[in-house]
């Protein structure tokens, strides 16, 4: 739960203050556009890196290796500037693309009779670390009476706390169930089988939309006329949303025979609220980010989980986590990439919103064929 809680907050902390960075450091909305791409595509590229991990350091390993990178690109930070600012956000990102293609592995080998709720409960607690990010780096900021380079770097200590806590379970072997994916050629089966690529096209297109959300969601709201405190508090509030779901959608989605019917559920939700955000009433907001949130951590929950049911054993689950992570999250990051680059070519928030729902729509369509009851790598 610890290590679950710093996943997100390097990627949620620098949207409330990038209204402030762009305008101390002349930041283009390009450049602002490729801050919050870089690190997503980072996570790509780690993701891919976990079967190489295992086999060289175990999983348990693994994980604190990965929290380390985290805490040291956060800390990496506190330098100022754009360069150390970028180079932090790759590096934590790419703890985090590590950390998170080793847990569905862990959860497969140590908690096989629970995999929902343990998804559910880390994956919940992923969601608060988010808005805990997105609500408190500006009063921090505040309260430390700093710039922003100090409150981004300040997240940097849970991480630390959070490596100290997993050190145990790094210098205890335990044994690697699922050690023989990084060993064996399985990975080739993954590549050729559709069911793969569709659990892959899930996880990276419903990963996409919620990127697009951290990175975008409080200049969007900015825009609507809320003040950079209101629009981190809202960013706060549709993380705080994604818990609940992020908690239960995976312990109810395990319990199904199919899973067609929440990822098009989910994804329809996240589409509608975030229509809410940007065209209802300001008065609406709230409510609107909420139903954002509850349908972005339903979604990734449910994402995480498709991943682990549809795999037949931890080593399976382990070959692909890493690819639906690794290639999941390569998709992902053209998603605030295309987003900023949409605001910028229309002035507006038009063709930004277009690119979301067509985003949404792909989404449910690779959603309709990861949810099908079928095991990876075994003939229909």
């Amino acid at each position: 739960m610890l290590v679950a809680f710093n996943l997100r907050p390097a990627l949620t902390t620098v949207g409330p203050l990038l209204t402030t960075i762009r305008a101390e450091t002349g930041l283009s909305a390009t450049g602002a556009a490729i801050l919050t791409t870089l690190p997503v595509l980072f996570l790509g590229l780690a993701s891919a890196a976990g079967p190489a991990t295992i086999r060289r350091f175990g999983a348990d390993r693994g994980i604190l290796l990965a929290i380390l990178i985290v805490a040291l690109g956060l800390a990496s930070r506190a330098v100022g500037g754009l360069g150390p600012l970028f180079f932090g956000a790759c590096l934590s990102a790419a703890g985090i693309g590590l950390a998170g293609v080793l847990l569905p592995g862990l959860v497969k080998r140590d908690f096989p009779g629970r995999v929902g709720v343990m998804t559910g409960l880390y994956t919940s607690v992923l969601c608060l670390g988010a808005a805990a990010g997105a609500g408190l780096t500006v009063p921090l900021r505040d309260a430390l009476e700093a710039g922003w380079a100090l409150p981004l770097a300040a997240w940097a200590v849970p991480a630390f706390a959070a490596a100290l806590a997993w050190l145990p379970f790094a210098v205890r072997e335990r044994p690697e169930m699922f050690a023989a994916a990084a060993r064996s050629k399985g990975r080739a089966r993954f590549w050729g089988d559709p069911l793969a690529w569709q659990v892959t096209g899930f996880m990276g297109l419903q990963s996409s939309l919620a990127y697009i959300m951290f990175g975008w969601i409080p200049a969007l709201l900015q825009s609507r006329g809320l003040s950079a405190i209101e629009a981190g508090f809202m960013a706060s509030l549709m993380s705080i949303g994604q818990a609940p779901s992020a908690l239960l959608i995976p312990t109810f989605a395990a319990r199904a025979g199919d899973q067609r019917a929440y990822a098009v559920g989910l994804i329809l939700l996240t589409l509608t609220a975030f229509l809410g955000v940007v065209y209802a009433p300001v008065s609406l907001v709230a409510p609107m980010t909420v139903a954002l949130g509850f349908g972005l951590g339903g979604t990734f929950g449910l994402g995480l989980t498709i991943i682990v049911l549809r795999a037949r054993d931890a080593a399976s689950a382990a070959g692909l986590s890493a690819m639906a992570q690794g290639v999941g999250y390569s998709i992902a990051a053209l998603g605030p990439l295309g987003f900023g680059l949409a605001h910028e070519v229309g002035k507006d928030w038009t063709l930004s919103v277009l690119l979301f729902c067509a985003i949404a729509s792909a989404g449910m369509l690779c959603g309709l064929g990861a949810g099908r009851n079928r095991l990876v790598g075994v003939p229909a």
